[in-house]
């Protein structure tokens, strides 16, 4: 029996994320150790004010495919926060890149590390040359127009940030290195201290009690809520180790 050829649509047609490739493919600025644990920082304590954690992507140094006329141009951020969109529940649904086109929504706000040599291209100094693709900040603000973009450059201390205002970004105001988003009922600010045992001037979230605990301070304050309710006990007389259950 004779079967109709429908043709497919120009989504259908479109390559995923396993078409592309997913690795870093001549760019400056590879990821270092201070990115890798930056990257973890910003994650752990992440937690947006009125998102379940399984409608956030949490990502650093994947792939973001930004443009269906080109499918070959991305670019890498490193570290970016997607709003409203489903986590992957199986090992193999696990995202190798981010693609536009498929996923339909924009990240909301993007994080750049400044390195040696990658302030013309996260900065938009540089002018583009023909036929080659944008800058990244050329595809935040005026391709994606990604609402917030956020660039630390470590080697200055120097955290600037950036809201799109019209068609193109403006500087947001920083207080004492911190900023407030009210979108999420979160802020981003500069906070020194040690993470995964290295001291530095950290970029990190925090809410209105304050810098949000990691999982290792959470564990602190446990231990030393523990340690200040036992010697409570034993000014009263009592063992804290033979308490009746």
């Amino acid at each position: 029996m004779y079967q109709p050829i429908h043709p497919r649509s120009p989504l259908e047609t479109m390559p995923t994320m396993y078409d592309l490739p997913s690795e870093l493919v001549g760019e400056s600025g590879l990821p270092d150790e201070f990115h890798c644990i930056q990257a973890d920082l910003l994650t752990e304590t992440c937690k947006p004010v009125g998102y379940l954690p399984e409608e956030i992507l949490l990502a650093s140094d994947l792939n973001l495919y930004y443009d269906p006329r080109h499918t070959q141009w991305y670019k890498r951020p490193d570290w970016y926060m997607v709003l409203g969109v489903p986590k992957a529940n199986q090992l193999e649904e696990l995202r190798l890149s981010y693609l536009i086109w498929q996923e339909g929504v924009t990240p909301f706000l993007i994080v750049e590390l400044l390195s040696p040599g990658t302030e013309d291209e996260d900065l938009g100094q540089r002018l583009r040359e023909i036929n080659q693709p944008p800058t990244k900040w050329e595809v935040y603000e005026r391709i994606l127009r990604v609402p917030y973009y956020v660039v630390y450059d470590r080697y200055e201390n120097n955290l600037r940030a950036f809201e799109i205002s019209g068609m193109r970004y403006k500087p947001i105001a920083i207080n004492e290195n911190r900023f407030w988003l009210n979108e999420i009922n979160l802020g981003l600010g500069l906070w020194q201290g040690v993470y995964q045992g290295t001291k530095g001037l950290w970029l990190r979230w925090y809410d209105q009690a304050g810098w949000i605990l990691t999982s290792a301070e959470c564990a602190e304050a446990e231990r030393q809520r523990a340690d200040r309710l036992a010697a409570y006990l034993r000014s009263q007389g009592i063992d804290p180790d033979n308490l009746p259950i």
